[in-house]
């Protein structure tokens, strides 16, 4: 018996040895995917490959390497309607996007027009954190980013703004979902300065791939939904709160070169009460080239 026990033991203990040394070897041998700042980067990450779909009302918060857009917003309520003209170019410094807006405003009040040059944006923003599951069907980045609002002193452009951001994008499959959450400070003249406000943004997505729905010409299509809001923190209005969502699709055409064209068009609609005070109803479309 007492032979028989320590041969048993003696086995145990060599499995359990050989366990360890296979476990180190395929630590040794697996790669390591971590890299950048206290190593908070993975390789693996679908940060910057096209995964996310360019939002409409919502700001972009994916790596874009180089993108011109022109979008066309707009909105209505009663007799009140506003058009805003918006080009962007975006490009990418290694892992941080560079930004720069300048968009166009008209506002018809009561058959009186205002309109001119609104704020010229300039912003970055930079990934910090992503974690991406072993076999890659969880995806997550976090980041941070930071938008200021040059003013032209147009009829609609009187304020400095300034909106340090932090975002998160994350994919499970097909399905993506990005964040953005932002705190706005207005500097300048008039009943807008001094405001500071907490802004917020979803986008949900849902890739729809050419071999599910092989549309000629197109790689895939993303319907989207978005929630883009606003509360107010100090003054008067403090605590009221505007949410606006809208609904649509982003259309990923096929790539000739370099060049990759995403159309997209969403129907805008008020949420809350803030919101239908300004806005009954809208349309949004947006033609995006990936360069």
């Amino acid at each position: 018996m007492n032979k028989i026990s320590f041969t048993s033991v003696a086995v145990a203990v060599a499995m359990v040895s050989t366990g360890k040394m296979l476990a180190q070897d395929a630590s040794t041998n697996a790669p390591d995917t971590r890299y950048g700042l206290f190593n908070g980067l993975d390789h693996r990450s679908s940060y910057g490959q096209g995964a996310y779909p360019e939002p409409f009302l919502v700001d972009d918060s994916d790596l874009e390497t180089g993108e011109f857009r022109l979008d066309w917003l707009h909105t209505a309520s009663g007799s009140t309607h506003t058009d805003i003209l918006h080009p962007e170019i975006e490009y990418g410094i290694g892992l941080m996007t560079l930004e720069l807006e300048i968009p166009y405003e008209r506002d018809v009040t009561g058959g009186q027009v205002t309109e001119g040059m609104a704020n010229i944006d300039v912003g970055a923003r930079y990934p910090f954190y992503q974690f991406v599951s072993r076999h890659g069907g969880f995806d997550t980045t976090f980041g941070a980013g930071v938008e200021l609002g040059i003013p032209t002193t147009s009829a609609v452009s009187h304020n400095t703004e300034l909106v340090p951001k932090i975002f998160n994008d994350t994919k499970i499959g097909n399905f993506t979902v990005q964040s953005i959450f932002g705190y706005s400070m207005l500097f300048g003249p008039g009943d807008e300065g001094g405001v500071h406000t907490f802004e917020y943004g979803f986008v949900f997505g849902y890739d729809i791939p050419h071999k599910i729905l092989p549309l000629p010409g197109v790689d895939k299509i993303i319907p989207v939904l978005e929630l883009s809001g606003e509360t107010q923190l100090n003054k008067d209005a403090a605590g009221q709160n505007s949410l606006t969502a809208d609904v649509g699709l982003r259309f990923n055409l096929k790539a000739i070169g370099r060049i990759q064209l995403r159309p997209g068009i969403v129907f805008v609609f008020p949420v809350d009460n803030g919101a239908r005070a300004d806005t009954h109803w809208g349309v949004l479309t947006s033609l995006v080239f990936e360069f």
